[in-house]
């Protein structure tokens, strides 16, 4: 997670107290004052700060902020290893979401083993082999291993040194790859990966997964809105996808009338294919696509799991960044498509139902996706009147995750927003919440956004 984190808070009441106060470089987060949280309350808190995630696995690298990786296919690999340390490694990537198609199996003994299994045993579609002899002794062995490989294979080879001799003379071989320490996860997921890429599909865009913890938290607004500030703000490509196929609202939000719904792709996966989708899709602005909801009750869509993931990956394979705005239920497709993503999402308020929901959430999924970013949490509506809440510090350290932004309550401009069929970026992009979907997009992007400035002339014509 990004550490420079946009609250956006500063205009709050002076009840309200800085509990980042510590990071200079941090926004001012202003919390409301609430009475001490005793009880039962105070005990579920308790229980859910000392909960941890336990992956059972040792940290081989940073975090790669990275995006648009798409899912190895269905193929066999086998890795013949020297050192412990780099078992551990591929069992890691064996456990990555990227990886999920793939069956994967370590044999220790490097490339005398492979020698040996090979003459036995068909060959796999790729060998990965361990060497930590000199530059001679590998070609040699390599050449041996050769005669009893078929052509087709993928071959590829962690080294000891970054001798670039011996990578050229491996390629003469055919050797595919060439990897040094220190190894990381995701390089040797994304080099395996570059090797089984579909050349007429080359390209994935970035998913993001928008979820809510509870019902009535504002996530499928952050989503729409957090969409917008992609297109528009951030100028990416994007496409936002409404799943919440009853009671979805972005042909709502964006003011659309749109006769075709990503039910009828769905309904027919088969067919979706590009020239499907860019048919289904409609255009809410230049950079912006919208896959609406039928948002209707007439029919009930028995779609099977394995629609959904076919859909999406058609969708993310012709644009940069794809927007999911998932609904407020669990289901293996829901769960599936939230470890698929290269970021998520959680919109919680500052609640016990949120924090005890956020904290499942975020739980499951540090769980399933060991080397991804951990889900952004984005607290919204905060500060509503007389509502007692849990103070952000307290909540933040009870769930595990600092939130990425905090949204003020602000009725009247999205309220206003939403009867217009418009974003909140459009009725006041100077407001805070809008400069704090803004901030999410860059940190999403790595692109700055331009903030606007307040006009003079606008504050004394809207007094």
């Amino acid at each position: 997670m990004s550490n420079e984190k946009a609250l956006f808070e500063d205009d709050f009441n002076a009840d309200f107290e800085d509990v980042f106060a510590e990071d200079p470089a941090m926004d001012v987060v202003e919390e409301p004052a609430n009475d001490d949280l005793g009880g039962p309350v105070a005990g579920l808190m308790d229980d859910l700060a000392q909960k941890t995630v336990q992956t059972e696995q040792p940290i081989f690298s940073m975090q790669d902020d990275q995006g648009g990786d798409a899912p190895l296919p269905a193929i066999s690999i086998k890795m013949f290893y020297e050192r412990e340390e780099t078992h551990q490694l591929m069992d890691i990537c064996a456990r990555d979401r990227r990886m999920g198609r793939a069956t994967v199996e370590s044999i220790p003994g490097g490339i005398p083993a492979a020698i040996t299994f090979m003459q036995n045993n068909p060959t796999p579609n790729l060998l990965i082999i361990e060497s930590t002899a000199s530059a001679d002794q590998i070609l040699r062995e390599i050449d041996a291993l050769a005669e009893h490989c078929d052509e087709s294979v993928q071959v590829m080879v962690a080294g000891a040194v970054n001798d670039i001799k011996l990578y050229r003379q491996l390629v003469a071989r055919g050797v595919s790859e060439y990897l040094v320490p220190p190894y990381q996860p995701l390089q040797v997921i994304r080099s395996i990966s570059n090797l089984f890429v579909d050349p007429d599909r080359p390209f994935v865009g970035k998913q993001i997964a928008v979820i809510g913890a509870k019902g009535g938290v504002g996530s499928s607004t952050i989503a729409h809105n957090l969409s917008w500030a992609l297109a528009e703000n951030a100028r990416v490509n994007t496409t936002l996808v409404d799943l919440d196929l009853s009671f979805g609202t972005t042909a709502l939000d964006f003011n659309q009338d749109t006769p075709q719904t990503i039910a009828d792709a769905l309904l027919a996966p088969e067919r979706a294919d590009d020239a499907v989708i860019e048919r289904l899709l409609a255009k809410a602005t230049d950079r912006l696509s919208l896959f609406t909801a039928p948002a209707s009750i007439n029919q009930i869509m028995d779609i099977p799991d394995e629609a959904f993931t076919t859909v999406i990956e058609a969708v993310r394979r012709n644009v940069p960044y794809m927007v999911l705005d998932l609904p407020h239920s669990w289901s293996r497709w829901v769960q599936r498509t939230l470890v698929a993503s290269d970021e998520v999402i959680i919109v919680c308020q500052p609640d016990l139902a949120s924090l005890r929901n956020g904290k499942n959430f975020i739980d499951q999924l540090k769980g399933q996706r060991p080397n991804d970013n951990a889900p952004r949490l984005v607290l919204n509506m905060s500060g509503v009147p007389k509502r007692p809440e849990i103070p952000v510090k307290d909540f933040a350290a009870a769930i595990g995750v600092e939130p990425e932004i905090i949204l003020p309550f602000e009725p009247e401009l999205f309220g206003t927003a939403a009867n217009n069929g418009q974003m909140i970026s459009e009725t006041d992009a100077t407001s805070r919440s809008s400069l704090a979907i803004d901030h999410l997009a860059s940190v999403l992007t790595g692109r700055s956004v331009a903030q606007p400035s307040k006009s003079f002339f606008k504050k004394l014509l809207s007094k």
